[in-house]
């Protein structure tokens, strides 16, 4: 109903703006984020309703990483200018679809006054773009020094993991990330090559010959705890009279011997490492590590090339056998760390992410996962949009221009009146200006100028009168504020014109980027879940 629709629509303008904590009224852990993939999956509902929109915007999150507050706030805002606009409800979906494919079309355009071409020769508008992200999320709780020392290290990984001159299919690297709390966000750093943690640093002293270059490697998937369950299907024949454990530790032992023989340096094992047999390799100068876990197992194996062992009952055969360049001992805080270096080119690094307590760490973990992936989204499509609202604004004003000088012939073609037609086109332009003032906060005020059509704050201490003095840059940070501009509030009446694109001085940069896969993508979902919502007509619920 309209209330409940209100209100959320309204709770998710808040989220956007502000840190947010959710806490189940019966008890259970407070959850605190300003990430929607944290945030959306903490927030019940028994309504069917508001499922629905929310499992829409997640499924959108899992696949671009951003964005989803964006789909969350203009699914609603739609869903609510079409219950007030009064058109019919297959009127309004037509409508919506229409002016959804304007949007499309123009955002592609290579001239879209709102995107943004990314050169790869260039780190400073990946930069930007990491900013922007990490930036908007509160609860990493992040200085202006931190938040950029932390941008430029999302690009740094990033890169790290496009491999150069490939040949054949490109297949991108891994950046693995190591957490370290108690710790300044600027000790964070990034290596190339992968950090394992490793319990014995008493066994790198007595390991021999780490000097020669490359070091033989070997890789468990199997677990070598010598358990009969851990040894997998198969038939075990047991002689009579023989000891069971005694036998599988023998073999154990002969596969220490056959690596000692092939002059393996670095044992790794997913799980469990039986204690005699890692005395032995130890005893013969090899560096043993187990329970590596099951998320290190992919990128070790694109570093060192080894193939995983995943049995005990066969020879190993020498494909299996990788190598590392070399070895090397860091140390953050109480974390001993083993630096693996790859023998060649490799996309593999490790992000060492310091902060101060558990709950900044964990959300700055987040953050960097979903910036890093938001950068290779770059790679597919080299653009990115403004942001700030300028975007947003932006469409608002070019819809509302294309809208008006084509009334007559498309409102025949959606088979509705004009008076629907542009009822319908004010409610699509208003959600998208309602994104952009969800933006503000602390009394702000969002206007649009009447020239470009950028998104601007005014300050809610602004003298009346001193607009221009007031506004200093726009929201994406290309424009400045100058007497000859022309303003107006957002959300009230202005006449219609073609908002002009910016004549790019190469010197002026936006400060503000938005990821253009994940938006594009996120007003397609936004327009879609809406209209599905719009279509409902009866929800058949199983109530206990």
């Amino acid at each position: 109903n309209a209330p409940k629709l209100n209100l959320l629509c309204h709770c998710f303008r808040k989220l956007l703006r502000r840190l947010k904590q959710v806490h189940n009224n019966i008890g259970g852990h407070v959850v605190t984020t300003s990430s929607s993939s944290v945030l959306l999956p903490a927030i019940s509902s028994s309504q069917p309703f508001v499922n629905l929109i929310k499992t829409s915007i997640l499924n959108h999150v899992s696949r671009f990483s951003d964005c989803g507050l964006f789909a969350a706030i203009l699914c609603l805002a739609l869903i609510e200018q079409a219950k007030q606009s009064g058109n019919r409800g297959n009127v309004a979906i037509r409508l919506n679809k229409h002016l959804l494919g304007l949007c499309v079309s123009y955002l592609q355009e290579d001239d879209c006054g709102c995107k943004v071409k990314l050169d790869f020769c260039s780190s400073q508008n990946l930069v930007t773009l990491a900013r922007s992200i990490i930036s908007s999320k509160p609860a990493c709780v992040l200085t202006q020094q931190e938040t950029l020392h932390i941008s430029k290290l999302a690009v740094q990984a990033f890169l790290l993991t496009v491999p150069c001159d490939s040949p054949g299919t490109v297949t991108l690297g891994k950046t693995v990330t190591v957490s370290v709390e108690g710790h300044s966000v600027l000790n964070s750093t990034v290596f190339p090559g992968l950090l394992l943690d490793i319990t014995d640093v008493l066994c790198l002293n007595k390991a021999e010959n780490l000097n020669s270059n490359p070091l033989c490697t070997v890789l468990f998937s199997a677990s070598l705890a010598g358990d009969l369950s851990e040894l997998g299907d198969g038939i075990i024949e047991v002689h009579s009279g023989a000891e069971t454990d005694s036998q599988i530790l023998d073999q154990l032992l002969e596969l220490g011997k056959q690596v000692v023989k092939d002059e393996v340096k670095l044992f790794v094992c997913q799980k469990v490492i039986h204690p005699v047999l890692q005395q032995y390799l130890r005893s013969q100068g090899i560096i043993v590590i187990e329970r590596l876990g099951i998320t290190l197992m992919e990128p070790l194996i694109q570093l060192t090339g080894a193939q995983p062992v995943a049995t005990l009952h066969a020879t190993l055969p020498a494909k299996a056998y990788g190598k590392v360049r070399d070895l090397t001992i860091r140390q953050f805080g109480s974390k001993t760390m083993l630096h693996l270096h790859a023998p060649g080119d490799s996309a593999i690094c490790t992000m060492v992410l310091c902060h101060r307590n558990e709950t900044m760490l964990s959300e700055l973990k987040v953050v960097c996962q979903k910036t890093e992936h938001v950068l290779r989204l770059t790679l597919r499509e080299p653009s990115a949009l403004l942001g700030g609202g300028c975007t947003e604004t932006h469409l608002a004003a070019y819809v509302r221009h294309k809208s008006v000088n084509e009334v007559t012939e498309t409102a025949s073609v959606l088979g509705c009146t004009q008076t629907e037609y542009l009822r319908g086109m004010e409610g699509f332009c208003r959600s998208l200006e309602s994104v952009a003032t969800a933006l503000e906060h602390n009394g702000e005020s969002s206007l649009i100028d009447l020239i470009y059509a950028h998104h601007w704050t005014l300050p809610a201490d602004a003298m009346t009168g001193c607009v221009e003095d007031s506004l200093g840059f726009c929201g994406c940070g290309l424009m400045e504020s100058s007497p000859s501009k022309k303003w107006t509030y957002l959300n009230t009446k202005y006449s219609e014109f073609s908002p002009a694109s910016l004549c790019r001085d190469t010197t002026v940069q936006p400060c503000v980027l938005d990821s253009f896969t994940a938006k594009l993508n996120a007003l397609q979902v936004a327009v879609e879940t809406a209209n599905l919502a719009l279509d409902v007509r009866y929800i058949i619920q199983d109530v206990k």
